[in-house]
Protein backbone atom coordinates (compact mmCIF):
# COMPACT_ATOMS: atom_id res chain seq x y z
CA UNK A 1 0.00 0.00 0.00
CA UNK A 2 1.50 3.31 -1.10
CA UNK A 3 0.21 6.34 0.82
CA UNK A 4 0.70 10.00 -0.03
CA UNK A 5 -0.21 12.90 2.23
CA UNK A 6 -1.41 16.03 0.48
CA UNK A 7 -1.90 19.43 2.02
CA UNK A 8 -1.50 23.15 1.71
CA UNK A 9 -2.47 26.41 3.35
CA UNK A 10 -1.67 29.07 0.73
CA UNK A 11 -3.29 29.97 -2.57
CA UNK A 12 -1.59 28.77 -5.75
CA UNK A 13 -2.09 29.59 -9.42
CA UNK A 14 -4.87 26.98 -9.22
CA UNK A 15 -6.75 28.91 -6.53
CA UNK A 16 -7.19 28.40 -2.80
CA UNK A 17 -6.22 25.02 -1.33
CA UNK A 18 -9.75 23.63 -1.70
CA UNK A 19 -9.42 24.10 -5.48
CA UNK A 20 -5.67 23.66 -5.97
CA UNK A 21 -5.15 20.43 -4.06
CA UNK A 22 -7.50 18.39 -6.29
CA UNK A 23 -5.44 19.70 -9.23
CA UNK A 24 -2.33 18.31 -7.54
CA UNK A 25 -4.01 14.88 -7.45
CA UNK A 26 -4.68 15.11 -11.19
CA UNK A 27 -1.04 16.07 -11.76
CA UNK A 28 0.09 13.04 -9.76
CA UNK A 29 -1.98 10.79 -12.01
CA UNK A 30 -0.17 12.24 -15.01
CA UNK A 31 3.13 11.09 -13.43
CA UNK A 32 2.74 7.31 -13.85
CA UNK A 33 0.56 6.60 -10.88
CA UNK A 34 -3.11 5.98 -10.21
CA UNK A 35 -5.11 7.39 -7.33
CA UNK A 36 -6.93 4.29 -6.07
CA UNK A 37 -8.65 6.10 -3.21
CA UNK A 38 -8.57 9.54 -1.62
CA UNK A 39 -9.86 10.52 1.78
CA UNK A 40 -12.22 13.41 2.35
CA UNK A 41 -10.56 16.79 2.83
CA UNK A 42 -9.78 17.91 6.36
CA UNK A 43 -9.03 21.27 7.88
CA UNK A 44 -6.15 21.37 10.34
CA UNK A 45 -4.38 23.88 12.50
CA UNK A 46 -0.66 24.29 11.67
CA UNK A 47 1.79 21.97 13.42
CA UNK A 48 3.69 23.31 15.25
CA UNK A 49 1.21 25.99 16.35
CA UNK A 50 1.82 29.26 14.50
CA UNK A 51 0.04 32.27 13.01
CA UNK A 52 -0.16 30.57 9.59
CA UNK A 53 -3.53 29.94 7.99
CA UNK A 54 -5.15 26.57 8.65
CA UNK A 55 -4.26 23.72 6.30
CA UNK A 56 -6.38 21.56 4.03
CA UNK A 57 -5.21 17.93 4.09
CA UNK A 58 -6.05 14.50 2.70
CA UNK A 59 -4.39 11.11 2.26
CA UNK A 60 -4.37 9.23 -1.04
CA UNK A 61 -3.84 5.54 -1.63
CA UNK A 62 -1.93 5.22 -4.91
CA UNK A 63 -0.73 2.50 -7.24
CA UNK A 64 2.51 2.80 -9.18
CA UNK A 65 5.48 0.76 -10.35
CA UNK A 66 7.82 3.70 -9.68
CA UNK A 67 10.45 3.07 -7.01
CA UNK A 68 10.17 5.31 -3.91
CA UNK A 69 13.01 7.66 -4.87
CA UNK A 70 11.57 8.32 -8.35
CA UNK A 71 8.07 8.79 -6.94
CA UNK A 72 9.36 11.29 -4.39
CA UNK A 73 11.21 13.23 -7.11
CA UNK A 74 8.00 13.46 -9.17
CA UNK A 75 6.05 14.60 -6.13
CA UNK A 76 8.61 17.32 -5.43
CA UNK A 77 8.46 18.46 -9.07
CA UNK A 78 4.71 18.98 -8.68
CA UNK A 79 5.32 20.99 -5.51
CA UNK A 80 7.65 23.24 -7.51
CA UNK A 81 4.96 23.65 -10.19
CA UNK A 82 2.71 24.90 -7.39
CA UNK A 83 5.35 27.47 -6.45
CA UNK A 84 6.77 25.77 -3.40
CA UNK A 85 10.15 27.07 -2.31
CA UNK A 86 11.78 25.24 0.59
CA UNK A 87 13.12 28.20 2.56
CA UNK A 88 12.41 27.03 6.10
CA UNK A 89 10.98 24.02 7.89
CA UNK A 90 7.21 24.17 8.56
CA UNK A 91 6.73 27.28 6.41
CA UNK A 92 3.32 28.03 4.92
CA UNK A 93 2.97 26.46 1.45
CA UNK A 94 0.57 26.05 -1.42
CA UNK A 95 1.35 22.33 -1.68
CA UNK A 96 2.99 19.72 0.50
CA UNK A 97 3.19 16.15 -0.80
CA UNK A 98 4.57 13.54 1.61
CA UNK A 99 5.38 9.95 0.79
CA UNK A 100 3.91 8.45 3.95
CA UNK A 101 4.35 4.75 3.27
CA UNK A 102 5.46 2.48 0.44
CA UNK A 103 4.25 -1.00 1.25
CA UNK A 104 6.33 -2.49 4.04
CA UNK A 105 9.43 -0.61 2.87
CA UNK A 106 11.54 0.98 5.58
CA UNK A 107 14.19 3.45 4.40
CA UNK A 108 16.18 6.11 6.20
CA UNK A 109 18.44 7.74 3.67
CA UNK A 110 17.47 10.20 0.92
CA UNK A 111 13.88 9.02 1.43
CA UNK A 112 12.44 8.36 4.89
CA UNK A 113 9.77 5.68 4.68
CA UNK A 114 7.53 5.37 6.54
CA UNK A 115 7.27 9.11 7.18
CA UNK A 116 8.95 9.54 10.57
CA UNK A 117 6.20 11.72 12.14
CA UNK A 118 3.05 10.52 10.37
CA UNK A 119 1.79 8.64 13.44
CA UNK A 120 2.06 11.85 15.50
CA UNK A 121 -0.07 13.93 13.12
CA UNK A 122 -3.85 13.90 13.43
CA UNK A 123 -4.07 15.61 10.03
CA UNK A 124 -2.52 12.45 8.55
CA UNK A 125 -4.08 9.79 10.75
CA UNK A 126 -7.70 11.03 10.57
CA UNK A 127 -7.89 10.93 6.75
CA UNK A 128 -5.86 7.71 6.67
CA UNK A 129 -8.46 6.10 8.94
CA UNK A 130 -11.13 7.06 6.39
CA UNK A 131 -9.48 5.08 3.58
CA UNK A 132 -7.41 2.39 5.32
CA UNK A 133 -8.18 2.05 9.05
CA UNK A 134 -6.56 -1.40 9.16
CA UNK A 135 -3.31 -0.26 7.51
CA UNK A 136 -0.47 -1.37 9.76
CA UNK A 137 2.59 0.81 10.36
CA UNK A 138 5.59 -1.27 9.22
CA UNK A 139 7.76 -0.21 12.18
CA UNK A 140 5.32 0.46 15.01
CA UNK A 141 3.09 -2.52 14.06
CA UNK A 142 -0.11 -0.65 15.04
CA UNK A 143 -3.06 0.00 12.74
CA UNK A 144 -4.00 3.48 11.56
CA UNK A 145 -7.06 3.33 13.83
CA UNK A 146 -4.90 2.42 16.86
CA UNK A 147 -2.38 5.16 16.12
CA UNK A 148 -5.12 7.76 15.74
CA UNK A 149 -6.76 6.66 19.00
CA UNK A 150 -3.41 7.10 20.80
CA UNK A 151 -3.12 10.77 19.79
CA UNK A 152 -3.86 13.40 22.43
CA UNK A 153 -7.18 15.20 22.12
CA UNK A 154 -8.35 17.64 20.92
CA UNK A 155 -6.89 16.73 17.56
CA UNK A 156 -7.13 20.12 15.82
CA UNK A 157 -8.56 18.55 12.65
CA UNK A 158 -12.05 18.62 11.21
CA UNK A 159 -13.68 17.21 8.13
CA UNK A 160 -14.49 19.83 5.50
Amino acid sequence: MILIGIGGNLDSQFGPPEQGLPQALRMLEAKDLRIAKCSPWYGAHPVPVSQQPDFVNAVALVETALPPEVLLNRMQAIEVEFGRVRESVNAARALDLDLLAYGDTCLANTVNIPHPRMHQRAFVMAPLCDIAPQWRHPVLKHTARELFAALPTPHGVWRL
